[in-house]
């Protein structure tokens, strides 16, 4: 009888043990383990809306690039702007539209008609492009339903933002026609740059 008792406080013992190694071993594993991934946080209305513009701004800029000098006085018909025309058209409506949005003047460069050669129509439309970020990087989620005047009607700021770059897009149409006129690529054709740009 004792002897049987005996064997089963041992083999308690023994059980018990290990038991206990492997709960402090399990715990020490659990404080040295990185923590899980959190859930991502959804993207805000405004940041993806900025994420859009700066794609535009992208693109507008590559095919900007990719048109030579001397196609920035191309125009297909004498009724419509040249390509350098349409760039330095795109540079002064960002400084129209973010102008509203940032609650001040627009400073008003007339880059369509000062502007004429490559470098300084690009270098323009770098400029204006950071205006609009500037628009972009002070909106919350609430200021963006604020309400401001726009062509003589009411718009939410996040509103006008998006026009802008609807408006940008639409003149990014000319762009392409005008380097397919040319024998270019268009950047939104161009499989490598679209690669990279994705990445970014």
């Amino acid at each position: 009888m004792r002897s049987r008792s005996k064997v089963t406080r041992e083999s308690l013992i023994g059980l018990v043990v290990p038991v206990c190694l492997l709960a402090l071993a399990t715990a020490a594993l659990a404080q040295n383990a990185a923590p899980a991934a959190a859930a991502p946080t959804p993207k805000s209305i405004g940041t993806y809306n900025k994420e859009i513009f700066q794609g535009m701004k992208a693109i507008v800029l590559r095919a900007a690039e990719v048109m030579p000098e001397e196609g920035y006085n191309f125009k297909p018909v004498d009724t419509v702007r040249t390509f350098g025309q349409i760039l330095g058209h795109i540079a002064d409506s960002q400084y129209f539209f973010s102008s509203k949005v940032l609650g001040e003047k627009s400073p008003a460069p007339q880059v369509e008609k000062t502007k004429a050669t490559k470098a300084e129509l690009i270098a323009a439309l770098k400029e204006a492009f950071a205006y609009t970020d500037k628009a972009f990087d002070g909106m919350t989620d609430a200021s963006a339903a604020e309400m401001v005047k726009l062509m003589g009607g009411d718009a939410p700021k996040l509103g006008v933002l998006t026009t802008n770059s609807l408006h940008t897009v639409e003149h990014y149409g000319n762009l392409i026609t005008y380097l397919r006129m040319k024998g270019l690529v268009p950047p939104t054709s161009d499989p490598a740059f679209m690669q990279e740009m994705m990445k970014k």
